[in-house]
């Protein structure tokens, strides 16, 4: 084991909460051989029910211990308390719906004896683990991913080996000394801490069956460009949230909702909504009304009950978010509210109006919490506008007309399309992932437990069939 270690501190006050030592290269190589020795030995594979039981009891712990869980997800990612409840309750959940979908993988037969050639025969298909999954996280929901892309693999009865944020390990060991004390052997779930040289391995080694991957756009796709061949990969970038407004919505129902798919988490949510296209008659009073609702946010320590917006995570992403607004305002988009730092390590709640198209702002993911209100004229040009971007995650329209709704959501470039609800919005079971640059594969619990399988045919012939 390397003598280099992590430091995990705090987003808000950079305090020193734990330190936990780096893996080096021989760590990794030895947690790979393990699980690669698993995925080879089917008899090793632990029996549904166990599998079943194991998670059943990680749910009772989970629960036990839901305060600690909490805190800690709190205090290293920087999420307010009060959605950090929000993430761990869904979390539970996700471990109910992992058992859940187990019952649903069973075999499906393949008609035979359709022709001369196929008589005699009798065919089914019935899924199998998929091998070693490497599973690479990211710190924004530092419990919650950690579920939707290990316990799949365990469920499933797939070896994992887990790398999360370096920002927010905490919560990934949490929850495997929750899986290891719930009966779940050691070697079926591994957690390792190492640096990007070591993770780039890790992913890339011809030993992986499978990597799910969350996190940027350029890591992801460069990760991808390196797997070996074999490996199959589902990858969970970012977007920049289209959402259309039509004028006959109504704005006390629209505006909380945007304000909070915006600034929820500080904006560090890949589908917050961030460039929002209202009718130009409408635009301005719009953009002050949720100004308001930005300028009443409780800004500040994520570990205070009255916080509602807490620290971006590091602070070169205040710096980084703070010249994005000021290129924004410098070239023509009108500052609403906000636009400073608070402190070195919070940003206050930013809303613009009418930045132009070709600045960072209009057209990259901020990862902050800005929102950028556009005016239009023009249905279909403010879809073309929103359609421009090489991203494509979740989008929402908000209208009481269904024939416009529907017509959004036929010609708007996204994964998914909510009516009259924010961008942000999203259940552990429901389909979830980004089409283009925004990802790879489809994310959600049921939906990773299929891709941590594979389809096995066989084919009985038999003369008295």
């Amino acid at each position: 084991m390397s003598k280099e270690t992590l430091k995990v501190l705090s987003p808000y006050d950079d305090r020193l909460i734990k330190e936990l030592p780096l893996d080096d290269s021989k760590v990794i190589n030895r947690a790979l051989d393990v699980a690669r020795s698993l995925a080879d030995d089917p008899s090793k594979t632990l029996p549904i029910p166990e599998r079943i039981a194991i998670l059943e009891r990680a749910i009772k712990l989970t629960e036990e211990r839901y305060d600690d869980i909490v805190k800690t997800a709190a205090e290293e990612g920087g999420k307010p308390l009060i959605d950090s409840r929000v993430e761990v309750t869904r979390a539970i959940n996700g471990i109910r719906v992992a058992i859940d979908t187990l019952s649903h993988m069973g075999s499906s037969e393949i008609p035979m004896s359709l022709n001369q050639a196929s008589l005699n025969r009798m065919a089914f298909t019935f899924r199998e683990p998929i091998g070693v999954v490497v599973a690479i996280s990211a710190f924004n929901h530092p419990f919650n991913l950690i579920v939707h892309q290990a316990i799949p693999a365990v469920a499933v009865g797939c070896p994992v080996i887990v790398k999360p944020a370096d920002t927010t390990p905490l919560s990934c060991l949490n929850l495997l000394n929750i899986l290891y004390e719930a009966g779940l052997p050691e070697q079926w779930c591994q957690m390792v801490v190492c640096s990007v040289k070591e993770a780039e391995k890790l992913a890339t080694d011809p030993r992986v069956d499978f990597l799910t991957f969350i996190g940027s756009s350029k890591v992801g796709w460069y990760l991808r460009s390196k797997i070996a061949p074999g490996t199959r990969c589902a990858l969970e970038h970012g977007g920049a949230a289209p959402v259309i407004v039509e004028p006959d919505a109504d704005p006390n129902y629209v505006l909380p909702l945007l304000s909070k798919g915006g600034f929820y988490h500080a904006g560090q949510v890949c589908v917050s909504v961030q460039r929002v296209f209202v009718h130009k008659e409408l635009a301005l009073k719009f953009a002050n009304e949720l100004a308001k609702l930005a300028q009443d946010l409780k800004v500040g320590d994520p570990l205070k009950e009255e916080t509602q917006v807490g620290p971006l995570i590091l602070k070169r992403e205040v710096n980084r978010v703070h010249e994005w607004v000021e290129e924004a305002v410098s070239k023509g988009g009108k500052l609403i509210c906000g636009g400073s730092k608070i402190g070195e390590t919070c940003y206050e709640p930013t809303v613009i109006l009418d930045p132009p198209d070709d600045v960072r702002l209009s057209r990259l993911e901020i990862f902050g919490p800005v929102i950028a209100v556009y005016s239009y004229t023009d249905r279909d040009d403010a879809i073309k506008r929103a359609n421009k971007l090489p991203l494509s995650f979740q989008a929402s329209v908000f209208t009481k007309n269904i024939d416009v709704a529907l017509e959004v959501v036929k010609k708007i470039n996204a994964a998914s399309v909510l009516i009259n609800d924010h961008t942000a919005f999203r259940v552990d079971w429901m389909p979830f992932g980004g089409q283009k640059e925004s990802g790879l594969g489809v994310g959600g619990i049921p939906y990773t437990m299929h891709d941590m399988t594979q389809e096995k045919l066989i084919i009985i012939r038999s003369s008295v069939l």
